[in-house]
């Protein structure tokens, strides 16, 4: 037997129609986004990417520090 709880059968097309990429397609249609919408939204995200960043630094330090190691040696071989 499945883990996964029994869904309806349109449960799919449900859930297309809610959440954050739906809603941004119905303001979308509505009115041009505004530039302060887009700096909002892109803060957000950018806030949402330094969160998962810490979290994967502290669930798997070891790979972080390879992965910082490794980002400050294309930095320092990078030419401006």
């Amino acid at each position: 037997m499945s883990d996964q709880p029994d869904l309806p059968a349109d449960a799919s097309e449900a859930g297309a129609t809610t959440g954050p990429a739906a809603r941004s397609a119905r303001t979308r249609t509505d009115k041009p986004e505004s530039e302060a919408e887009r700096r909002r939204r892109r803060a957000q995200f950018l806030r949402d990417l330094a969160e998962a960043r810490a979290l994967r630094a502290r669930v798997q330090p070891r790979r972080a520090k390879a992965a910082r190691l490794r980002h400050a040696m294309r930095m320092r071989t990078f030419r401006w």
